[in-house]
């Protein structure tokens, strides 16, 4: 796997050229018990792809990267839980910055370059008792797709940004190797600092006042902190602080 951190042979990895979705492949009996510490699935196309909220994810036939892993994070307490979406996010941009420059994180995991979204990811995490048992994620990246009909607001795929196809292989090894990297780093608090300074550093939006929407309207304000728990801390142009939890506030277009 390209120089990472762990054993090939502790990945087991499974290409179907479709599937309704990644993840829910990830929980058939076949893969979910599976031995490996890592479990990665690919596929050419989802029957089934979504995003956050219930979108529907836009994706090509053959065109874009669509994958699952199926993983143990034993080190990282539920509380902590983000830092898991933290690695992710931050290993497609930065497999992605090997391409395009300007590569941002959207919290709480959305990859965008500028205004317009090149990437989406899902994670659930089973618990057993006071740990995370298991971790599921999905990604969708916009790879070599040139046109998109649906009605999403702001799609971009890489193709679009550099004008030529890329080998998608190359990017989801490169991928796999910022992740397993930041795996490690979340198991320890140390490292835990070190990733999320990283995430902190690369949201979108994180400097300057911008416009949000609450329950209670549109308003102004500054990200001010994400905590460990994922909460987004937001300053208001008055100076008082509120956290909210995803779904509970939404980044306006300006």
């Amino acid at each position: 796997m390209n120089d990472c951190s762990v054993n090939p042979a502790d990945v087991f990895r499974l290409h179907l050229p479709e599937t309704d979705t990644t993840m829910r492949r990830l929980r058939c009996p076949d893969l979910w018990n599976r031995p490996e510490p890592y479990v990665l699935l690919t596929t050419d196309f989802q029957t089934a792809g979504h995003g956050q909220r219930g979108t529907v994810w836009e994706a090509e036939r053959g065109k874009n990267l669509l994958f699952g892993v199926l993983f143990r994070p034993c080190s990282v307490s539920p509380s902590r839980q983000f830092l898991l979406s933290e690695a992710l996010a931050l290993a497609v941009a930065e497999a992605l910055e090997r391409w395009v420059e300007g590569v941002e994180v959207k919290w709480p995991n959305d990859v965008y370059v500028g205004d317009r979204k090149i990437c989406g990811m899902l994670l659930e995490h089973d618990l057993e008792g006071t740990e995370i048992c298991r971790t599921l994620v999905g990604v969708g990246i916009n790879i070599n797709q040139r046109q998109f009909r649906g009605d999403a607001p702001n799609p971009v795929s890489l193709c679009q940004l550099i004008h030529k196809e890329t080998d998608r292989e190359v990017i989801l090894q490169d991928l796999l190797c910022h992740f397993l990297r930041h795996l490690h780093e979340a198991s320890s608090e140390e490292g835990a600092a070190v990733l999320h300074a990283a995430y902190l550093h690369r949201l979108y939006r994180r400097r300057g006042i911008h416009r949000f929407r609450d329950a209670d309207g549109v308003f102004e304000a500054a990200i001010a902190d994400v905590k460990y728990s994922g909460e987004l801390v937001l300053r208001r142009r008055d100076g008082s602080l509120r956290a909210y939890w995803f779904k509970e506030v939404q980044f306006e277009r300006e």
